[in-house]
């Protein structure tokens, strides 16, 4: 998650107009929209990489997930720390430190660890480390980040020599997946947690796992150094190094690359696509990437507890325009939370594109509406700030277009770029009252991001029990299309309470050299074991 998609608009010649001027900026900062990359056919060479270089969009402050939730955080993790299961390429649950398991009943996972499975210090991974690390994913106190995918663990046990039993408070169809690193379990060896207190992640404390690759040096607002272990019970990767530089400002990313000195670029900003694939010797692909972009409304904060205050925002957004001239492909027009992919179990693509747009209720782009609804509300003539992330540029842009419509109908609303630790701190702070809510959904379950935003202990501060039980009655549910219904129910409440008002759902850009593949690159791939899928290439 990056903590971490709405309604198809209609949109209006005159209020239209209001947007040019926000997204013109679209077009100055990197030409046009970026044509269909090149194909490029790799061959694996089968040789030892030294060192891959990756870039980062924006720097850690802390490794371990379940103090910094981002995605970023998420995907340093995932080559160096394991959970009992993972995801492969297509999102199905496989095996990880569990090699099997058994489900005699609807609440109950017994896992058979690997017996050579080993933590990157050499010492073998017990039963007791598992459960003592998933009992500290449960704990929000020791992980306020992830304990929220935890909050139906019933009870973890250690039932034999390599086997711990692992029981849910009900039927739940998420419950498997939150046992991932995807999820929120990232086994660490109990003696080094407490050797360090619990205070794990640090640049002193670094992280202890059984993935491929183990952190060697951290350097926060710098860069982090994985080097490879012979310790993981999968084959030895062919890298022997990477290396995570963070370099959240974009031209100096890309300046980097030109310059030769980035091998994998994350997140490459849509406006700078064109200027990436341009630099020989390096390919961009995108990839659809699960997430959403809204905004979010805290109910706590004054005059955003008032239902007209947030149906007035998000009939100022004029979705249509921001999709089409600033995501350039990259993304769409969201009509809800959930997106179509994570429901591809219950339908194809265009029919859950079309279920979506047409069960869900839509607050379509009308500024004269939002003005009338405005009206008379304490929201009119308030002053506030939108804060977004500066790993996310097109979200910059966006912001400013909607703070232009919002200007327009009575609102003085101001955008201000802050680092990614600063705008994950604001996300329900209960001071910030509007702000975006951009989640990389590391699962891909349907009810991942709707579960977070209107279930219990969402950042929005709406309390709603028909929301935690539709929620419990659809993880209960085994067959996708009765779950998926259960799940717009939960949509249609959003909309109607306008609890979130979405906006697009996205695209990741990624730049590899062409001396770099990746195996299975999909969704799911940078929330694996990536640095294992990494190869060295030539072009054809």
């Amino acid at each position: 998650m990056q903590t971490t998609p709405q309604r198809t608009p209609l949109r209006r010649i005159g209020a239209a107009a209001l947007l040019t001027a926000a997204l013109a900026l679209v077009g100055c900062a990197g030409g046009s929209a970026a044509p269909p990359a090149e194909d490029v056919e790799l061959v694996d060479t089968g040789a030892e990489i030294e060192e891959v270089t990756v870039a980062f969009p924006g720097s850690l402050a802390n490794l371990y997930i379940g103090q910094e939730s981002g995605i970023l955080n998420y995907n340093l993790a995932a080559t160096v720390q394991e959970g009992l299961v993972a995801q492969d390429a297509e999102g199905k649950v496989v095996p990880a430190l569990a090699e099997s398991w058994e489900t005699p009943d609807e609440t109950t996972y017994v896992f058979a660890l690997r017996e050579d499975a080993a933590f990157q210090n050499g010492d073998p991974v017990t039963p007791q480390d598992v459960v003592f690390s998933l009992e500290r994913a449960a704990d929000a106190e020791a992980s306020p980040g992830i304990s929220y995918y935890l909050a139906n663990l019933a009870s973890a046990e250690v039932t034999g020599e390599h086997e711990v039993t692992v029981t849910s408070t009900t039927p739940d169809a998420t419950f498997l997946t939150s046992l991932s690193n995807t999820g929120a379990l990232v086994v660490t060896q109990q003696a080094f947690w407490e050797e360090h207190d619990g205070a794990v992640g640090t640049s002193s404390s670094l992280l202890m796992g059984t993935g491929p690759y183990r952190v060697t040096e951290f350097q926060p607002d710098s860069h982090v150094t994985l080097e490879r272990v012979d310790t993981w019970w999968g084959e030895l990767p062919p890298a022997k190094s990477i290396r995570v530089n963070f370099i959240p400002d974009a031209s100096t990313r890309l300046a980097a690359a030109q310059k030769g000195d980035v091998d994998i670029a994350f997140n490459v900003p849509i406006n700078q696509a064109e200027d990436w694939g341009a630099i020989a010797g390096m390919r961009v692909e995108s990839m659809n990437d699960l997430s959403y972009v809204g905004l979010l409304f805290d109910q706590r904060v004054p005059p955003f507890d008032d239902v007209d205050v947030r149906t007035a925002i998000a009939q100022s957004i004029d979705r249509a325009a921001i999709a089409e001239k600033l995501l350039r492909g990259y993304g769409e027009a969201a009509t809800a939370i959930m997106t179509p992919e994570s429901l591809a179990a219950a339908y194809d693509g265009d029919e859950a594109r079309r279920v979506l747009a047409e069960e869900v209720p839509q607050h379509d782009f009308d500024l004269e509406s939002a003005r009338a609804l405005l009206a008379g509300t304490e929201a009119e003539g308030l002053s506030t700030e939108i804060t977004y992330p500066n790993t996310g540029p097109q979200i910059g842009i966006a912001a400013q277009a909607i703070a232009e419509n919002l200007n327009e109908i009575g609102m003085d609303v101001s955008v201000r770029e802050v680092p990614i630790e600063e705008w994950l701190a604001t996300i329900g702070d209960g001071e910030h009252g509007i702000g975006f809510m951009w989640y990389f959904s590391t699962t891909g379950d349907p009810a991942e991001v709707s579960s977070y935003l209107v279930g219990p202990d969402n950042p929005n501060g709406f309390e709603s029990e028909e929301a935690a039980a539709l929620i419990t009655e659809a993880n209960a549910l085994s067959d996708p299309a009765e779950r998926a219904a259960k799940l717009l129910e939960l949509e249609r409440l959003n909309a109607e309470q306008v609890v979130n008002a979405p906006i697009w759902w996205g695209k990741s850009v990624t730049a590899f050299s062409n001396t770099v593949g990746v195996h299975d690159y999909s969704p799911f791939t940078f929330t694996g074991a990536w640095g294992a899928q990494l190869f060295a290439a030539e072009a054809e």
